[in-house]
């Protein structure tokens, strides 16, 4: 081998020993790194733990590098914690101010409630816990905040409302003085005034309603209802408004659909609806009421028109107080905009559930679902909800297209009523 190859194989050679020895240095230190022990978790201070257990409100222990050591089951309920994380930067920017300066903090924050357009409102008091941990207790006041919401509109809108019946009785009575001498007109005027005052009755009856409803989560005393009966009921209360829009009123009852409640609140219900389709159909055309049963366990009322049906929009709002779908036309009927909210409320406090299928040139069905009293069976979860998020009444097949029938005496299968 001559002296040139010698040498560079040899420079290989030492290249080559080179770099095993740099990598075994490499895989020694690392093997050392691993080796040396971790720092302990700063401890908890005693009993911060089980006290945090037994929280009712989200309790959330997070210590020196932002990270959750330990909190409240109703903190993950909230979704405030994921695993180790605070999940709302507002929070984590407060632990990490009192952290700093160790001065304890209250805030209410409005935080977004998961991946959509809802939002937590929350009260958050911050503190030092120790040299090492910063704890969080927040409290959930989103239902205090909704009803102080709820309490604000619905001030604002009572106000509005009465302001119409009152200033047209006002106006109609200088009106009465000022005609005194003219009969016809004195006569014209007092029947003005006797429309609003009705209309002013109704109102002022429909609020004291809903405000009873809604201070209500239950019925008291529930008795066993046979809710065929307050459909037939609540069908007679609204036959002679019916015959003066000539609209014809159709029932089918199953038997033995009872549920526990109150009667009246039950019928009341039903006649909002049914008075709802009467205002809202054309003449000529009809309202049926079905009673049977649904779903396993449930009672099914429906109510059904053949109107103009309701844009897919306006049916997300129809059941808030005060809301009309066709205002000029609800002035013209004496309509408040207070049924359909009744309704809800009534059924809601029957346990049950009101929902409605509307297309617009179809007409309109609403269908109050309720616990039957005599159920075997246990009560199945909502079926999915069709387009837009709107429920189909359970049980029916879309209808068909509710032409004008051309035979009085043919049954039509209910459809629901227009707000």
């Amino acid at each position: 081998m001559d002296p040139t190859t010698a040498a560079t194989l040899g420079g290989i050679a030492g290249l080559a020993l080179g770099g095993v020895a740099m990598v075994a240095v490499r895989l020694s230190d690392r093997s050392t790194a691993a080796e040396a022990p971790t720092p302990p978790a700063p401890p908890l201070p005693p009993g911060v733990g089980e006290v945090i257990a037994v929280l009712r409100s989200s309790g959330i222990l997070v210590d020196s590098s932002d990270r959750v050591v330990n909190n409240s089951p109703a903190a993950v309920a909230h979704g405030l914690v994921r695993g180790q994380e605070l999940v709302h930067p507002e929070l984590l920017h407060l632990a990490r101010s009192v952290r700093r300066d160790g001065v304890i903090r209250e805030a209410e924050l409005t935080l977004q409630k998961g991946i959509g357009a809802g939002r937590l409102v929350v009260a958050a008091r911050v503190a030092p816990l120790g040299a090492d941990h910063v704890l969080l207790l927040v409290e959930d006041r989103s239902k205090a905040a909704r009803v102080e919401e709820i309490r604000r509109d619905f001030l604002a809108n009572v106000s509005h409302e009465l302001k119409t019946p009152v200033g047209g009785i006002s106006l109609l009575a200088e009106a009465i003085v000022d005609a005194h001498d003219d009969p016809e007109a004195v006569a014209r005027f007092a029947r003005r005034i006797s429309v609003e005052s009705t209309r002013l009755t109704r109102l002022v009856k429909e609020i004291v309603e809903l405000s009873r409803l809604q201070g209500a989560d239950v019925v008291k005393d529930p008795t066993l209802i046979d809710v065929g009966a307050c459909a037939h009921d609540a069908v007679e209360r609204s036959r002679l408004l019916a015959d003066e829009h000539r609209i014809e009123l159709v029932t089918a009852v199953e038997e033995g659909c009872e549920v526990w409640g109150d009667a009246e609140l039950v019928t009341t219900a039903i006649s909002n609806l049914v008075g709802n389709a009467i205002a809202y159909s054309e003449s000529d055309t009809r309202v049926g009421v079905t009673v049977r049963r649904g779903r396993p366990g449930l009672v099914d009322v429906s109510v059904t028109d053949q109107g103009l049906g309701i844009a897919p929009d306006e049916q997300e709002r129809i059941f808030e107080r005060f809301y009309r779908v066709d205002s000029a036309r609800s002035r013209a009927t004496g309509g408040t905009g207070l049924g359909l909210a009744i309704v809800k409320h009534v059924a809601d406090n029957h346990g049950g559930h009101v929902s409605v299928w509307s297309e617009q040139g179809r007409g309109s069905t609403f269908t109050i679902e309720l616990p039957a009293a005599n159920a075997s069976a246990a009560i199945e979860p909502a079926r999915p909800a069709g387009p837009a998020g709107r429920h189909r009444p359970a049980g029916r097949a879309e209808p068909a297209e509710p032409a004008r029938p051309t035979d009085p005496a043919q049954p039509t299968e209910p459809a629901g009523t227009r707000p």
